[in-house]
């Protein structure tokens, strides 16, 4: 199962008023182990970058200027992420913006299979702080190098925290016609599940057979 590790820096909160994206890093994972394939770009904005998010980020407007716009690297973003489940820390922030930017260009809104780690956390830590520096502490991950919030650094280290949360119970969003606004109907739609595996035709077969033979022994001796 491919998954992308996807966390994205913008211009301020929230896309209702008019900010946007300023970096985009993914990483992918192949059964849980890192490919070494990534996707990370800088993205001019086109508007200023507010004072909050420069102290989380650092990414000033004159840095940003020179950038490409989202639309030149939309095709090959969704490339990446193509039929792959994507797992983000607090979903629920980086969808409303990157469909907010999709829309923007009149294409598609993501429709893929979202777990939402920020939603396990939570349910695993109830009461706790569940912020990506908490997690590491709790399962004692390196994040010396998180000076300030750069999406690749926080990928890497969010894919450590996902392998530490995998588990337990995995939160999946489905966010086909899905209203990022509107926190009831994101709850309604987060569903929980646990893998199970069935045993084959042949297994069974097997274990009847090891039972017999237990049985047998045990009686006999």
């Amino acid at each position: 199962m491919k998954e992308i590790i996807i966390d994205t820096e913008t211009t301020g909160l929230s896309v209702k008023e008019g900010h946007r994206i300023v970096e985009i890093g993914c990483i992918e994972l192949d059964n849980l182990i890192p490919t070494k394939k990534e996707f990370h770009c800088y993205l001019n904005p086109e508007r200023k970058v507010s004072e909050k998010a420069l102290e989380v980020h650092g990414y000033t407007d004159e840095f940003l200027s020179n950038k490409k716009k989202f639309y030149e690297i939309v095709d090959d973003f969704l490339n990446f992420i193509k039929d792959k489940r994507l797992v983000i820390h607090n979903a629920e922030f980086d969808l409303s913006h990157i469909n907010n930017e999709l829309k923007k260009l009149g294409k598609e809104l993501i429709k893929n299979e979202v777990v939402d780690t920020l939603v396990l956390a939570r349910e695993k830590f109830p009461g706790s702080s569940v912020s990506l520096d908490a997690l590491c502490k709790k399962y004692r991950i390196d994040n010396s190098s998180r000076t300030k919030h750069t999406a690749l650094i926080d990928c890497a280290l969010l894919s450590k925290v996902y392998i530490n949360l995998i588990d337990q119970k995995e939160p999946t969003l489905d966010f086909k016609n899905l209203d990022l606004h509107n926190n009831e109907t994101l709850n309604k739609k987060i569903l929980y599940f646990k893998k199970i595996v069935k045993p084959s035709v042949e297994e069974k077969n097997k274990h009847s057979k090891y039972l017999k033979n237990s049985l047998k022994k045990n009686y006999f001796n």
